[in-house]
């Protein structure tokens, strides 16, 4: 896989420019920190660099294929950590991981043994069959991380994915997400947290909806 690549992304809602002029390639293998104030577009940028939302200007693509395939739905390549989750209420926790599976064409049974064990890399092995109105804000951020790493997308995003989370468990995820890396995958991360930046290869910083400063460490 030879990675992301946004060349000349913009993204505006009327008049107003939330992203602009966006130039970036993001490498397989390489743990890549998106850190800037609320508002600073960063959220926007996940969601035009994972196919959610079309580029006003400029393009994404994947392999050089768009991210953008119409719908709004990202491509079976992409996996999201979003910031309010995404979870369906009506299922359990384990449910809300299996789904992902299964909507890539794993079997029922399997799809559920691999979300158990998504949910106890996440110490949450006691709490599959909860519904996930039932979780603390905590654990349902838990349960989405759980979702997205269960399917080992090539592609990972993940908006704000420790803002919940103690520093032992914070700790615990970014090793699970540093683990995706090293495995090959894209993973970006979108974060105010310091400590979740100086953990990550790469640092891209926005501001008021363009990049202002990066970062690089050598593999």
């Amino acid at each position: 896989m030879s990675g992301v690549v946004v060349t000349g992304v913009g993204y505006t809602v009327g008049r107003r420019p939330i992203v602009a002029d966006i130039d970036l390639t993001f490498e397989p293998g390489r743990l890549v920190a998106l850190s800037g104030a609320s508002g600073s577009g960063k959220t926007t940028l996940l969601s035009v660099v994972g196919g959610l939302l079309e580029p006003t200007t400029g393009t994404v693509t994947l392999d050089g294929t768009p991210t953008w395939r119409g719908t709004g739905d990202p491509p079976a390549e992409v996996a999201f950590v979003l910031q309010v989750y995404g979870l369906v209420p009506i299922l359990s926790a384990r449910e809300n991981v299996s789904v992902a599976l299964r909507a890539r064409g794993v079997k029922p049974g399997e799809a559920d043994a691999r979300a158990e064990e998504a949910l106890a890399d996440l110490h949450l092995a006691d709490l599959g069959g909860r519904q996930v109105e039932e979780l603390s804000g905590g654990q349902l951020q838990r349960v989405a991380i759980a979702r997205a790493l269960v399917v080992h997308a090539p592609v990972l995003l993940a908006d704000e994915p420790s803002s919940e989370l103690d520093p032992t468990t914070r700790g615990q995820v970014m090793r699970l997400l540093r683990a995706e890396a090293d495995a090959g995958s894209v993973v970006v991360v979108a974060t105010h947290d310091p400590e979740v930046v100086d953990l990550c290869d790469e640092h891209h910083a926005m501001t008021d909806g363009r990049l202002v400063r990066a970062r690089h460490r050598a593999v």
